[in-house]
């Protein structure tokens, strides 16, 4: 039996749906509300219980989430009673039975891991872990495609064939010292990787990388190793030439809009080519490409628009905002924003300001999650508010939703790397 101490959390969900898969047996312990990545759990049967200390027995394997911390009760008795692991330390040990590709990057991974996947698996049984409880393994699988996160410097339990690096932005302020110490994570990952590195060569961390395997950069700009020209978008779609150091390799028409999707589709189509996959097939794979849950996703809501987004840091924020006026031109844009860390929150409070101001009106949730002040930062929302004028509070409760209901017609943003969902449920109800 593998119990999993937070099964719900991102990565620990799809590490549970694989192991169900592969015919073990999975159950475990998380809070009693929906969080979006529970789906693929309950559609198995996968037990979730309340946290309970006795629900640990010895004979359980444990599986233990990166929120909780050691003197969690469940995690002091399984480490009484049972054999162990970090999540990021069993799936390092699981990934060496496969050849593996992990993704990683401060911004882009679940995107390019599902594009990744889409990709592979049109050639290859593939395997895949994604960060939005999204995952898959089969006994036949030969590949093995992750989401890889540098959060504590984890992704160095990982020892993968082939990398994708989207980018370099410091992030987890709570324990990285500054940007060298976040970089040196990266450059010690990269030692890791046993056969190809494909890397954003637009990232200026990323140019600062030094290889021990083959390394193919990508990017806009044609001093990459890939990069596109004749480059045409619209609202939903984009075409243009892949190029291989000055050779056009195929012409592309994807469901894709924005550079930062382009870029990543890149470092998707460098390791495709790479491989040596038909770029025809590879076009028609991507071509059913179905995106990750929480990134980007639209809903059109009678006559208003619904965007649910990943975003907490401000480099993605700023992204899904230009977006949506990219996407919605005539329609005010209006930005729903809660964050996660308060040390996050601190560090880059004149960044998140700088971001949010691209929307017509903002609105600040405040923090909820059992990890946001682990680090000792003792602040509330406040201390973002009051650095954005004409930015309001607001709660998850039905006042709140009445406040953003009045906004009929326009495109409402939510963005947060945890449960904002459920105040835009109660908004649809009222509308």
């Amino acid at each position: 039996m593998y119990y999993f101490i937070g099964i719900k959390g991102t990565g620990m969900a799809s590490l549970a749906v694989m192991l169900h898969d592969l015919g073990n047996e999975v159950m475990g312990s998380d809070l009693q509300k929906h969080f979006f990545t529970e789906d693929e759990l309950v559609k198995r049967g996968i037990k979730i219980l309340p946290f309970d200390e006795d629900n640990i027995k010895a004979e359980y394997t444990v599986i233990i989430g990166n929120a909780f911390l050691e003197d969690f009760p469940e995690v002091k008795r399984a480490r009484e009673l049972c054999r162990c692991f970090r999540y990021h330390e069993f799936l390092g040990e699981l990934m060496k039975n496969y050849k593996s590709v992990s993704i990683c990057g401060s911004h882009g991974k679940t995107t390019t891991t599902t594009i990744t996947k889409t990709v592979l698996s049109h050639f290859k049984n593939t395997g895949y872990l994604i960060g939005d409880g999204e995952g898959y393994l089969s006994k036949d699988s030969e590949y093995l495609c992750v989401e890889s996160d540098e959060f504590r410097r984890h992704f160095l339990s990982y020892y993968p064939e082939y990398a994708i690096i989207t980018n370099i932005e410091i992030d987890h302020v709570d324990y990285f010292k500054d940007e060298i110490d976040y970089f040196n994570a990266y450059q010690e990952f990269a030692t890791h990787v046993k056969d190809a590195i494909f890397y954003h060569g637009g990232d200026v961390w990323c140019q600062k990388l030094q290889f021990t395997c083959k390394a193919f950069s990508f990017g806009l700009s044609e001093n990459n190793d890939y990069y596109p020209i004749n480059v045409v978008s619209d609202n939903r779609n984009s075409s243009f030439d892949l190029c291989f150091r000055g050779k056009k390799v195929h012409h592309y028409e994807v469901p894709f809009v924005g550079d930062h999707l382009l870029i990543d589709i890149l470092g998707v189509l460098s390791f495709a080519d790479y491989m040596g996959f038909d770029h025809a097939e590879v076009e028609k794979a991507l071509g059913e490409y179905v995106g990750p849950k929480r990134r980007y996703v639209i809903e059109e809501f009678k006559d208003t628009i619904f965007v649910d987004d990943y975003a907490h840091h401000p480099t993605e924020v700023k992204v899904t905002i230009e977006a949506s006026h990219k996407r919605y031109p005539d329609r005010k844009i209006i930005a729903i924003f809660k964050p996660h860390r308060a040390s996050r929150v601190k560090y880059f409070a004149e960044d998140f300001k700088k971001a949010l101001e691209k929307a017509d009106e903002i609105y600040l949730l405040d923090f909820t999650s059992i990890d946001d002040k682990q680090d000792g930062t003792d602040i509330d929302i406040t201390y973002l508010a009051n650095r954005i004028p004409n930015s309001h509070i607001l709660t998850e409760d039905e006042e709140g939703a009445r406040t953003l209901a009045k906004y009929k017609g326009e495109c409402l943003v939510f963005m947060s790397s945890k449960d904002i969902y459920n105040i835009a449920e109660m908004v649809k109800e009222l509308m």
